[in-house]
């Protein structure tokens, strides 16, 4: 058996054929039932002429048809592309075209946005439409004649069942689109064995040790089942890794269409979930404080795990679960669609705090580099850029200029470098800072973003918070934040940096505050920056007096 996802997968169908693998709005599938119905699908996608290396869209809320479409085209050797059902049609038209489709599967709520902008790509050549409940004429497409798309179920009854697809090769392509924090989506281009090993649950996330043979990943699920909720949109990595490589090893995967703090502790009672992963605060704060509204009465005594990675889980929140459950297992996990999972580290009760941002033991072949590309000496201070060699990705799709800025070669050996910013602890654990491209420079001093947003956060005002930097003449950029107060709570400036002084240094303070009812985020809870910048250039701020120290 080859390091390839798809052959992967079929052996767990082999292995536990009648274990059932996938919840998503009430819809379930054991192994077998989702082998059937993605071997169905990728026979009528083949008979439409889509095969090895072509590109096939996946324009979906999260649901059972997203996953079987996305084995159905491994198991072809295509390469599925994600696709942010936020984007508007400007950058729809974008991601489209730039990533190649030459096949789009959509629910039907989408229909409207995908005819308008078919007459401009010839490319996508076949069209599927998943049934979602969308009300006759809610979602009309805005241009009939090319409202060409075909019944997801009646494609699937024109498809074989059988499994006599061609040989696959552990070099097969995986495409992971990224939104990041800023700019255009860039489609970060994987090699199967890479991602597996990267994402995939190849390396063990507690040991550090890699899997030898496919086969080892099959034997892991031997021991029972675990079931696990990961709460962000399939259109985000980390849930995608959660649905494929659980999967190697026989594991229940819940998904919900869209976040709500009441339905995850519903899901969690009602399919005994183990492990919840979040994004940060975003999710995780309204989930725990969710349990202390009026009439919450679930059964929470199957969770065992929480997960966090691609946001800022602050060290308040961290320390309400301990409250409420004072046995589970929190872990904190560092990582980015380019780079894979760089770290992880398990939380303790009574060890939340943090210097910056998470500190965690290094997986993989990652190392932090300084400016002259030396590799950071812990204990130092020194502030560098997390790397990592080994098992990356090939680069970004069609994008060779952005390639050769992310992916360096370091004496002799290629590293890919995204930008986040660390230091290295004294016993060699790394502590993230932040991304680059968010770094507020205020007077010549670096300050992260996350380690303001984890302070301001925890004001007992404050619901939720982002920080950016807002233009300034004296200093070039000023700390600003924008704030999502509490129900009934006015949060002033003075009070949120008397509060933060005692995490934060001076410099680091917030000098402006912006108050919205609603702060931004992507459905994945990852911080939307443009949004944020927009707020400060175009919005009126509650400003720290003039004369105001920023030491």
């Amino acid at each position: 058996m080859e390091f390839n996802l798809a052959d992967m997968f079929e052996a767990a169908v082999d292995a536990y054929p009648d274990r059932e693998y996938l919840v998503a709005e009430r819809e379930r599938r054991t192994y077998a039932q989702m082998e059937a119905r993605a071997n169905r699908l990728a026979h009528h996608l083949a008979a439409e002429g889509i095969g090895p290396g072509d590109h096939v869209g996946i324009y979906a809320y999260n649901c059972v048809e997203w996953v079987e479409t996305a084995w159905a085209v491994f198991k072809l050797r295509a390469v599925w592309i994600n696709i942010n059902y936020r984007y508007v049609e400007d950058e729809l038209r974008y991601l489209f075209s730039n990533a190649d489709l030459k096949a789009l599967v959509h629910q039907r709520r989408f229909t409207s946005q995908v005819a308008a902008l078919l007459p401009e790509l010839p490319t996508i050549e076949h069209v599927l439409v998943v049934e979602d409940g969308s009300a006759p004429g809610e979602s009309a497409p805005a241009d009939p004649v090319h409202d060409r798309g075909v019944p997801y179920e009646e494609a699937l009854a024109s498809g074989s069942a059988a499994r006599d697809f061609e040989p696959r090769s552990g070099e097969d392509l995986y495409i992971l689109y990224t939104g990041g924090t800023t700019g255009l989506p860039k489609g970060v281009v994987w090699q199967h064995r890479d991602v597996f090993y990267a994402l995939g649950g190849g390396v063990d996330a507690m040991t550090n040790v890699r899997v030898q043979r496919p086969e080892e990943m099959i034997e892991k699920g031997r021991a029972g089942q675990v079931t696990l909720l990961p709460i962000a949109p399939l259109m985000h990595g980390a849930t995608q890794w959660s649905v494929m490589g659980q999967s190697f090893c026989g594991n229940k995967t819940v998904l919900m269409a869209r976040f709500d703090p009441h339905d995850v502790w519903r899901l969690v009672e009602e399919e005994r979930v183990n492990s919840v992963m979040v994004t940060g605060d975003a999710m995780a704060k309204p989930l725990i404080e969710a349990l202390d509204e009026p009439g919450a009465d679930y059964d929470t005594s199957s969770l065992l795990a929480v997960v966090s990675s691609a946001a800022l889980f602050s060290s308040p929140v961290k320390d309400q679960f301990f409250d409420r459950f004072p046995n589970i297992l929190i872990t904190d996990a560092v990582g980015s669609s380019e780079g894979g999972n760089n770290g992880l580290t398990v939380v303790s009760k009574g060890q939340t705090a943090m210097k910056s941002g998470p500190t965690v033991h290094a997986l993989g072949e990652t190392v932090v580099f300084d400016e002259q590309l030396r590799p950071v000496v812990p204990g130092s201070g020194t502030v560098g850029k997390i790397a990592r060699s080994g098992d990356i990705p090939l680069g970004y799709y069609k994008d060779p200029k952005k390639t050769a800025q992310v992916f360096i070669t370091v004496d002799g050996t290629r590293f890919v470098m995204p930008g986040d910013f660390a230091t290295v602890e004294a016993d060699g654990s790394i502590t993230l800072l932040g991304r680059g491209s968010v770094v507020i420079n205020s007077g010549g001093e670096k300050i992260f973003p996350e380690e303001v947003e984890s302070a301001v956060r925890s004001h007992p005002d404050v619901m939720d918070a982002i920080v950016v930097g807002a233009p300034d003449e004296r200093w070039g950029q000023t700390v600003a934040a924008i704030v999502q107060p509490r129900p009934g709570r006015v949060p002033g400036l003075l009070s949120i940096q008397e509060h933060c002084r005692a995490t934060i240094a001076g410099y680091k303070l917030p000098r402006r505050l912006y108050t919205v009812d609603l702060v931004q985020r992507s459905p994945s809870g990852k911080p939307d920056y443009p949004w944020a910048n927009r707020v400060v250039t175009t919005e009126d701020a509650e400003v720290a007096p003039v004369g105001a120290t920023e030491s």
